[in-house]
């Protein structure tokens, strides 16, 4: 079984990304930290016992990783004026098992450390988001503690979190082989219409809409 694990948001500066996504919330994220093996940096904000959102952008202090980034992150094609709400990632259990159970490729299983976190995470080759960031990555933590543990109480909870894709039956199956099928919302898009997910939170100043 999986469960849904953080919401995944792309800035092309973390500093300037954090700046928009606090004044959008309402609330100040907590430090994150580096991803060396993917030459990342991050910060979070807790959506509850469990579940969090993370902030995540390129540093420009550390060299190139020698492979693609994770979350598509050097697809610039997203890379703008603030941050997007580009993926999801679900907990799991026994992670090889879940990987194999996907009717999609979760890409490889990668060993990941960030400060005392340990976790395995499934990565594409190509760094690829799965399903254009509909069908999530897994990850399993391999520590007795969860990030979301550690983080201050922000008043923000995921509400519900929609999607829209040319082909949602698709997807849907895949998410169904994970148990996931009632956990996003998918409705097929417009002609014209890109791909999208949106998250809605409730915020202490109300309901905020992420996409």
């Amino acid at each position: 079984m999986v469960v849904p694990d953080h919401l995944v948001l792309a800035a092309c500066d973390l500093d300037a990304g954090a700046i928009w996504l606090e004044n959008q919330l309402g609330v100040s994220l907590s430090a994150g930290g580096e991803h060396v093996r993917m030459g990342t940096h991050n910060r979070l904000l807790g959506l509850g016992e469990g579940f969090y959102l993370e902030l995540i952008a390129i540093d420009p202090r550390v060299l190139h990783p020698g492979r693609p980034r994770w979350f598509g992150l050097d697809d610039a094609e997203w890379a703008d004026d603030r941050p997007r709400l580009i993926h999801w990632v679900v907990r799991s259990e026994d992670i090889e098992r879940d990987a194999l159970a996907c009717r999609h490729d979760p890409g490889e299983i990668l060993a990941m450390e960030r400060g005392d976190f340990r976790w395995r995470i499934t990565v594409p080759a190509d760094g690829h988001l799965p399903g254009d960031g509909l069908l999530p990555t897994l990850i399993q933590w391999d520590v007795p503690f969860h990030p979301s543990g550690r983080l201050p109480e922000s008043g923000c909870r995921l509400m519900k979190l929609e999607a829209f894709h040319p082909d949602p039956a698709t997807l849907r199956e895949a998410l169904a082989a994970l148990g996931l099928e009632s956990r996003l919302d998918l409705h097929p898009a417009v002609a014209g219409q890109a791909t999208e997910l949106v998250a809605y939170i409730r915020t202490p100043r109300g309901l905020v809409e992420l996409d």
